[in-house]
């Protein structure tokens, strides 16, 4: 049987390890050219992440439940968890729905809007993103609401990843797409990373497991081998520990016990993997770290309330919907 383990930076660095999962797909860009006065109203996007970067002008950004944030140019913000948000010339302009307003299809993941009263004139490259793997999701649900970046060490580095975004999107050359996710992702994982090393909250539950030297130790032998038959004494074992000290500092750190914490990344590992290969339930069972298919697909059952086969069936993929087309 194939190993599910792959080449990872060094256990001191699972932080990075987890950077280096993050993956986008079901992408959409666009380049919003607005003129003053002009306001966007964005619903909710349940899955997928949003980023904003202002490259003229600037704008306001508001979020329910917080206050309103003034956008200047250069300014990177995520909302990683596709909150409502609204976007505007200034905090007293009427907002469009976004799906309303007429837009140009430059290919099937650019678009180019151009909305406003023909005042000022402000650029913002919006992207909205989604992220799969399942330590990616992990690490995006330990995000605040809001993220923003306004200072870089190298302004023009950014501005020089944006006008190459622009330039695959409109010359539409073959892997153009790819080139484009993948310098999302440097932007993307950039805004992460100064938020990991500067914010307090990224010291905490799960973020601080992958940080502590003993527990960060029994989380990468479980992310990376899910397959083997794990017991809380061999988790310990790997950290270093006692049995009684590793699952409680295990649990105050994760909120969780181990075990459930093992339980639910095998199931959510093996729900991506049945969407991606037709291998059968027998033998991702065993992938997974269960001895029959009846005990794996029990335990799919318990967690996501239908049976693995399910993950198999067509389904609608996300989409990100457009608006109008220009004309």
């Amino acid at each position: 049987m194939p190993s599910v383990a792959r080449a990872f930076p060094p256990p001191a660095d699972l932080l990075g390890e987890a950077l280096h999962l993050l993956r986008l797909t079901g992408t959409l860009y666009c380049r919003a050219e607005l003129t003053a006065p002009w306001g966007v109203d964005i619903p909710a996007l349940e899955g997928f992440m949003t980023f904003q970067v202002v490259t003229a002008g600037h704008c306001w950004l508001e979020v329910d439940g917080a206050e309103p944030r003034l956008l200047r140019q250069g300014s990177l913000t995520l909302i990683p968890h596709g909150v409502p948000h609204r976007m505007r010339s200034s905090p007293q302009a009427d907002t469009e729905p976004l799906f309303e307003i007429p837009v140009e299809q430059v290919s099937d993941c650019y678009e180019i809007m151009r909305h406003g009263g023909g005042g000022d004139l402000t650029h913002v490259t919006y992207g909205v993103v989604r992220f799969d793997h399942v330590v990616a999701q992990r690490l995006v649900s330990q995000l605040p609401t809001v993220l923003q970046i306004d200072t870089w060490d190298d302004a023009g580095w950014l501005h020089s990843t944006l006008r190459l975004i622009t330039r695959e999107a409109l010359s539409l050359r073959p892997g153009g797409e790819t080139v484009i996710t993948r310098l999302a992702d440097v932007l993307v994982i950039q805004a992460i990373r100064s938020w990991l090393d500067s914010a307090p909250e990224a010291n905490q539950g799960w973020l601080a497991a992958l940080r502590d030297e003993q527990v960060g130790r029994a989380l990468a032998s479980m992310h990376r081998a899910p397959e083997r038959e794990w017991s809380v004494a061999a988790l310990a074992r790997e950290a270093g520990m006692s049995r009684s000290a590793f699952s409680a500092r295990f649990t105050d750190l994760v909120g969780e016990s181990a075990m459930r914490y093992l339980a639910q990344w095998r199931m959510q590992l093996a729900r991506t993997h049945l969407r991606q290969t037709p291998e059968p339930l027998s033998v991702v069972a065993r992938r997974f770290g269960y001895q029959s298919e009846a005990a794996f697909s029990r335990a799919y059952k318990r967690a996501f309330g239908v049976s693995p086969g399910s993950a198999r069936r067509p389904e609608v993929a996300p989409t990100v919907p457009t608006g109008p087309p220009v004309g």
